[in-house]
């Protein structure tokens, strides 16, 4: 039988109302023996990832925002909306925060979540919309997110499924990236590129493996690979490659 453990979850700083709305902090805590890989599913808010050499637990801090200046309004649609968890699922470790929808009311609240956790576990991201940054994860990391700018440093490899926003990645293992629309920036990827684009300018930068490009519109530039270039499909923009070391295929 596959069974759920859930660590510490308690309030750490109780409220206050004003301009920017009213606001709880919240602070969870699972140990991370037998772990090998967290998963995040997130409604709204800015997300941070970081990772910590000889780190033993998955640290989340999550502060909540709900827009009204009322302190009881506030505290009310926390108390009966919220759903935040943190999760053991058998090597996994599970992080859920959003809200329970409510017919008829569409008050604004986001999360913001700081997640600390050992470098050397994968991590997976379901995201709604808001800036993701994650840096300091060895292993592998996915992501899938509708919309947002997404910053990556210093992880494995990385798997992007995009709906909207900016991407920015620096000092990574292998590269897959599917994007809607938004500009990509890759510098320094220790594997092969593969970018989708639907629409914005690519650059990529320092590649020890091939890159392969098929992107709507947009302009791109590419420089100092190791391996081979294919452009699959240029679309519209302008295109500029330079310091490519294998060969050069452009698909008419």
């Amino acid at each position: 039988m596959r069974g759920f453990i859930v660590m510490a979850m308690f309030a750490v700083s109780l409220s206050h109302a004003g301009s920017q709305g009213y606001t709880e902090v919240r602070n969870l805590e699972l140990d991370a023996s037998g772990l090998s890989e967290i998963f995040i599913e997130a409604g709204a808010g800015a997300m941070v990832v970081t990772g910590v050499e000889g780190g033993d637990a998955v640290v989340v801090v999550a502060t909540i925002t709900v827009d009204t200046d009322d302190l009881d309004d506030g505290a009310k649609f926390i108390e009966k909306r919220l759903r935040l968890s943190l999760e053991r699922d058998g090597d996994r470790a599970r992080l859920g925060a959003d809200f329970r929808p409510e017919w008829g009311r569409d008050t604004d609240a986001v999360i913001d979540l700081d997640v600390r956790m050992p470098t050397q576990l994968a991590l997976v991201i379901d995201d709604g919309s808001g800036p993701i940054t994650v840096d300091g994860i060895a292993s592998n990391v996915r992501i899938d997110d509708g919309s947002g700018p997404i910053e990556l440093g210093r992880t494995g490899d990385v798997d992007i499924d995009d709906g909207s926003g900016s991407i920015r990645l620096e000092d990574t293992g292998a590269v897959k990236i599917d994007d809607g629309s938004g500009s990509i920036t890759i510098v320094r990827a220790a594997g092969d590129v593969y970018v989708e684009d639907g629409s914005g300018t690519i650059e990529i930068r320092g590649v020890q493996g091939s890159v392969t490009v098929d992107d709507g519109s947009g302009d791109i530039e590419i420089d100092d690979v190791e391996h081979d270039l294919v452009i699959e499909e240029e679309g519209s923009g302008s295109l500029r490659y330079t310091n490519v070391r294998g060969t050069v295929q452009q698909d008419d």
